[in-house]
């Protein structure tokens, strides 16, 4: 019996024992459910992607974070926090979701690997630019950015890792981990190429955006982003603040304010009337929308088409 089995085992000995007892098990939607497989629960959509892709049908994952929802204000309920307390291996990233910290912290801080770890965050005004809030406070002052998976090259790193962690959680698999991450890896460079070349030669460099999650994919790709609000995506920007991102779209002609499949786009079409530009969909990828369809690799691909036609592209 390998190390990983055993709690299995100790699992089903303990659910006999409640049955005779006339006990019941908790469900767990999955956590447990297949002997075979390792239990991956990931925080939200971007970690299930590379969880699924390098665990192939060695691994069950379970996103914590469900589409249609914004993982930012994640709350768990009991089900989710135990999910998280059988998980062999929860995927998270420290600092993004709350609640997920703390779940980890008190029920899962052995078996837990913090994306952080492996690939160090930006600055959160790293691009040059604070945000305020209603009262005027600036927004996420001196913290950091977490949206990371914007720069496929960085996702390509934390897939190497993962395939490493899932190699120590179930050493029998660890070189088709291994070959899964190298192939997932081969994508994300494809796609990095692609951004490079369609990119590279745009009438403007400026991306005036809801929500500053395009921090990442503006260093990669040497574009500006321009945010009304910060990190947190249903912050309101102060009144100030709008003034000045309609001043800096006029300054830059922008031509389109990008506003998100999961937020409200009431205040990037308020900038874009103001200012006559057009507004469209720039998704971070967050969470996939209830209807949306596709994947990491796809939508990406479908903000690249976007970014080339707003920012004049040749």
């Amino acid at each position: 019996m390998t190390a990983r089995t055993l709690p299995r085992a100790l699992t089903a000995v303990a659910t006999a024992l409640l049955v005779l007892t006339g006990g019941t098990a908790c469900s767990t939607d999955g956590a447990g459910a297949d002997p075979d497989r390792v239990d991956v629960v990931a925080a939200f959509y971007p970690l299930q992607f590379v969880a699924e892709r390098v665990g192939g049908d060695a691994v069950t994952v379970t996103n914590l974070a469900k589409p249609g929802a914004e993982p930012h204000d994640l709350e768990l309920n009991s089900r989710q926090v135990g999910q998280v307390s059988q998980a062999e291996l929860v995927f998270y990233l420290k600092g993004f979701q709350p609640a997920v910290d703390e779940a980890v912290a008190q029920n899962a801080a052995d078996r837990a690997f913090d994306v952080t770890t492996v690939a160090p965050l930006r600055d959160a005004t790293a691009d040059g630019h604070d945000h305020e809030g209603e009262d005027g406070h600036a927004e996420e002052s001196g913290g950091k950015d977490p949206h990371l998976w914007l720069d496929p090259t960085r996702l390509a790193t934390v897939a190497d890792q993962l395939a490493e962690r899932l190699g120590t959680v179930d050493p029998d698999r660890a070189a088709d981990y291994t070959t899964r991450a190298r192939t997932l890896r081969g994508e994300l460079e494809k796609l990095d190429t692609e951004y490079a070349a369609g990119l590279k030669t745009c009438q403007r460099r400026e991306i005036v955006v809801s929500h500053a999650a395009f921090g990442y994919l503006a260093e990669r790709y040497q574009l500006e982003q321009i945010g009304l609000t910060g990190l947190t995506p249903d912050t309101e920007p102060a009144p100030q603040r709008l003034a000045e991102v309609a001043r800096e779209a006029r300054e830059h002609r922008a031509t389109t304010i990008f506003f998100e499949t999961l937020v409200s786009p009431k205040v990037a079409e308020t900038i874009a009337a103001e200012v006559g530009a057009k507004t469209a969909v720039l998704d971070p990828i967050e969470g996939l929308s209830v209807d949306g369809g596709g994947d990491y690799l796809s939508v990406m691909r479908t903000n690249l088409t976007t970014l080339r036609t707003a920012l004049g592209c040749s």
